[in-house]
């Protein structure tokens, strides 16, 4: 399957006094991939807040920090679905510079109801889902 890619820059606000990025702005950087990915799917998570009263948080995060990203830094998020639960989505996520992996990780998502319940996914969501996992072409 081929990974969702979403690119950004390194800005000076993302970096420690060395120049190098800081070690939780990566989160924010797969949080932005994982964000784009979904919209990608065309899945609207406001409106399937309001409609459904659903959410995804993050459950579990498992990082390696392999390589240091730095100031002026172009970089890519890859995002690719790994699998389906009845509530859950396990993800693999990585931060490249050029062919360069600076950042891995495997994060888990939870499908939650406005009351921190668990829910299970609905089942459009999860039928877009599976068609990624079958090798369909939507990313």
């Amino acid at each position: 399957m081929t990974p969702h890619r979403f690119t950004l820059r390194v800005y000076y606000e993302d970096t420690d006094l060395a120049g190098i990025v800081y070690y939780a702005n990566y989160l924010k950087f797969i949080e932005r991939g994982r964000t784009e990915w979904v919209a990608g799917l065309g899945i609207d998570q406001m409106a399937l807040r309001a409609t459904a009263g659903i959410v995804f948080a993050v459950r579990r995060v498992e990082a390696d920090f392999l390589r240091p990203a730095r100031f002026g830094d172009d970089l890519v998020v890859e995002t690719r679905l790994l699998s389906i639960g009845g509530a859950r989505l396990v993800l693999e996520q990585a931060v490249i510079r050029d062919a360069e992996r600076l950042f891995a990780a495997t994060v888990t998502l939870v499908c939650l109801t406005d009351a921190g319940h668990a829910a299970r996914l609905p089942a459009d969501v999860r039928a877009r889902l599976a068609g990624l996992l079958a090798g369909d072409a939507r990313r």
